[in-house]
């Protein structure tokens, strides 16, 4: 099963018209590999098909990473197992990335792929996403998928970013929300090119 997760993701990202590249394919079946085996151990993730794994890992990110701009510091609050924050490392090498997991085991999985894939750039935060809102320069951009109720997410996420930093809310079902400093300014609807499950990113500019 493990050698076929390569071959999920190059489709997935074919189907999104987002063909990876060699290293990107490369550090992503990395990833998706070594998810697998510590998920044998370790409930780090719920999917039930190797289908299903590489949508919840790699779909979204393949959608929001054409999104980004170049060289932007990005934070991602409860990136559990590294979606979507590691999976925007892999994809965008240009970005910088910070990866919030509260959690210690899997903290330690982000890590061990991080060394797997040789990316020491990018930054693990043992830590709950309230922790980082800090005196100082924020973030280009903050994202989370599922961590908090989608008005709570960007409540947290305004307090992370710089001024004219985008927030961007991952959403299923949920309406989008409404914050006093946030501007809407994009609204992607797309689906999990793999399971077919409807999604829909929202991008608010802060000010």
């Amino acid at each position: 099963m493990a050698s076929s997760l390569g071959v999920l993701a190059e489709q997935a990202a074919e189907r999104l018209g987002a063909p990876l590249g060699p290293r990107a394919s490369a550090a992503v079946r990395t990833w998706l590999e070594r998810l697998q085996e510590w998920n044998a151990r370790i409930d780090l993730t719920a999917a039930r098909s190797p289908e299903e794994l590489v949508d919840l890992m790699l779909g979204d990110a393949l959608v929001l990473a054409p999104e980004l701009p170049p060289g932007a510091s990005l934070v991602d609050v409860g990136t559990g197992a590294g979606a979507p924050g590691l999976a925007l490392a892999l994809l965008r090498e240009d970005l910088r990335v910070t990866l919030c997991e509260p959690l210690g085991k899997r903290a330690s999985f982000l890590r061990t792929v991080i060394g797997a894939v040789g990316r020491s750039d990018v930054a693990v935060e043992r830590a709950r996403g309230e922790s980082l809102a800090r005196p100082g320069p924020g973030w280009d951009v903050a994202v989370s998928r599922a961590t908090l109720a989608p008005p709570a997410w960007l409540e947290l996420g305004a307090s992370l970013v710089a001024p004219g930093g985008a927030v961007w809310a991952l959403l299923a079902k949920d309406a989008p929300p409404e914050h006093p400093r946030a501007t809407l300014e994009a609204d992607l609807a797309y689906a999990w090119p793999l399971t077919g499950a409807a999604r829909r990113l929202i991008r608010y500019r802060m000010a």
